[in-house]
């Protein structure tokens, strides 16, 4: 097994595989699994071009989905940084917090030792702010870790489609002239 220098990055984090080009269209066609056959080597190579679509659209919903987290938890982590500096002034702090759609609520935050938070699946714990802050910050370091993650996988999976579509259009070239020669041979 070939080993890799640790600041090589992968070619894929999630496990796409990858395309190889067909560099001799005739000797790729004449290997035993594709047997000539360009119905079946066209339809081969449309089927992994759908699955790189299908992983791109995952990879996407991904994004979408940590975009939104990030800054999410920067909030959270920015309110953390204030109660824990509320806390040091021993001060309390007048707020303005979202009650319902386009209605906000003035409040009145005393100094506090302890936050809750959203874990998700309907889950809120309550946390020291120390164990809070730690909990967001590494989190919030997952999340863009995981981003970048996803944007590396988006661009392996670009080339993965040119080299499936350069593909495509070689076999199919390689059948037209193929077929042109049998005519010009036969005329």
């Amino acid at each position: 097994m070939e080993t890799k220098a640790d600041d090589e990055k992968p070619k894929s984090y999630a496990g796409i595989p990858e395309a190889s080009f067909v560099d001799d269209v005739s000797a790729y066609m004449a290997l035993e699994e594709n047997s000539g056959n360009v119905d079946k080597v066209l339809h081969k190579l449309e089927e992994q071009h759908s699955k790189y679509k299908l992983m791109e659209c995952n990879l996407l919903t991904k994004k979408r989905r940590l975009k939104a987290q990030i800054p999410d938890l920067e909030n959270s982590l920015q309110m953390i940084k204030l109660l824990e500096r509320q806390q040091e002034a021993d001060s309390e702090t007048i707020t303005q917090f979202l009650l319902g759609e386009q209605v906000y609520v003035k409040a009145r935050v005393p100094p506090t030792k302890q936050v809750s938070l959203w874990l998700g699946a309907n889950v809120m714990l309550e946390y020291p702010l120390e164990e809070a802050r730690q909990l967001l910050s590494k989190n919030l370091e997952a999340a863009r870790s995981n981003l970048n993650c996803v944007n590396h996988d988006l661009d392996f999976l670009r080339d993965q489609f040119t080299t499936t579509e350069v593909n495509m259009a070689r076999v199919y070239n390689w059948d037209v002239k193929r077929r042109q020669a049998a005519k010009g041979v036969s005329a």
